[in-house]
């Protein structure tokens, strides 16, 4: 007997689920990092070992094997994802995409505008850090508020946050890989059109598209480019046809494709495991009254902050307003401006994505340490300002 899935419903729960344990991940590498375990904490992270067989090798610590290899996998769901919205969801058609790609630019570009504003002279490096935002915490968010935001506003976030990923990851390939070995790129490149021949000629073998991928995985880490692009690739290169023999029976049209097939098998995976584990290794900052009064003082950990709390907000605010009376695009149905700014404070929420591009924006500890805590008040802040001002809509209605 089949099993019966929808893939929307399912993701959207996930993704709510595993904020609180993004959350709990979090909380528990602060504490740990700031305990009597906190040397044992950082040499363990610090760990080097190596993986791969001569001449493949490659050597990782601990925390590098997450961020690397684990969040591959994240990133590999990202991807599946991406495709299914552009495919078939709620990207798949211009009306559809048009306002959430508006709303997604203005809450990129408002963000690293206003972080190079207030640190770009001290490091410009990291406008790229409040950019991001983290899907399972804002979906998460609004599922807290219940019926305090229309249907609607999921959908858009969605489809919003969809192609905030999008953008991070094109920031993440063309800002943050340095030194580029155009002979290992090419290598790569060799990779992908192996998959497309293989996908040309019908071959289903997941085994042979699992070597293909590791060898692209390798060919992007030797070339300087961030290896974990190659599950970001792997995914949009996945076909959205049907699967056969899958076990699972779709409860909308019956049908299972194959970007259903493995989002059921891997997004657990990446959810419930992989993200909160990244959380939990790369929160670790030690809090010291000298760490709090460096980040009251650093203009980077104020422009991540104000990136996220008020940039956020207010890119995606205006653009909506603004693409709206140029009828670009329509609003989230039955959305009022009051509803509109509080999912844009819920995008403010970067976490795990902004975590990820401060660990790549910025080379000194010290720094990632202040950007990381940024990071972390931002989200808190902007998460309390969504619930707020959606419990306020809710007393109003």
């Amino acid at each position: 007997m089949k099993r019966v899935i929808a893939p929307l419903r399912d993701f959207l729960h996930r993704e709510s689920a595993s904020g609180v344990l993004i959350l709990l991940s979090a909380a528990l590498g602060l504490l740990v990092a700031n305990s009597p375990l906190a040397d044992n904490y950082f040499n363990a992270l610090d760990a080097k070992f190596r993986i791969g067989i001569d001449p493949i090798l490659v050597d990782l610590s601990v925390v590098k094997f997450i961020n690397y290899v684990l969040m591959t996998i994240f990133f590999f769901v990202v991807g599946l994802e991406i495709k299914r919205e552009l495919t078939t969801g709620h990207l798949s058609t211009r009306k559809k995409a048009l306002m959430p790609f508006v709303a997604a630019l203005g809450g990129m570009a408002v963000p690293a505008f206003i972080y190079l504003a207030i640190a770009g002279s001290t490091d410009a490096n990291g406008w790229g850090v409040p950019v991001a935002t983290d899907i399972a915490l804002a979906v998460g968010l609004l599922a807290m508020v219940g019926t305090s935001a229309v249907a609607s506003l999921r959908a858009f976030l969605l489809a919003l946050a969809v192609i905030d990923d999008i953008g991070a990851i094109l920031i993440i390939a063309f800002v943050y890989s340095s030194g580029v070995l155009f002979s290992w790129l090419f290598a790569g490149l060799a990779m992908v059109v192996g998959i497309l021949v293989l996908q040309k000629v019908k071959v289903t073998s997941t085994f042979v598209y699992v070597v293909l991928g590791m060898g692209l995985w390798f060919a992007l880490y030797k070339s300087g480019v961030h290896p974990t692009l190659a599950g970001v690739i792997l995914g949009l290169l996945t076909p959205n046809l049907q699967k056969q023999n899958s076990g699972l029976e779709d409860e909308v049209d019956g049908s299972v494709s194959v970007i259903e097939w493995l989002e059921n098998k891997l997004h657990p995976w990446s959810t419930f495991m992989i993200v909160p584990l990244f959380a939990f290794a790369n929160t670790g900052v030690e809090i010291s009254r000298e760490s709090i009064d460096a980040a009251l003082n650093s203009p980077i950990a104020w422009g991540i902050f104000a990136g996220l709390v008020i940039g956020k907000p207010l890119g995606i605010f205006t653009t909506i307003y603004a693409g709206k009376k140029i009828k670009i695009g329509e609003a989230p149905e039955g959305a009022r401006p009051l509803s509109i700014l509080a999912t844009g404070s819920a995008a403010g929420i970067g976490f795990t994505v902004a975590i990820f591009i401060a660990n790549l924006a910025f080379s000194d500890p010290t720094t990632q340490d202040l950007a990381i805590v940024a990071v972390i008040a931002a989200s808190i802040v902007s998460g309390a300002m969504s619930y707020m001002l959606f419990k306020l809509l809710s007393k109003n209605a």
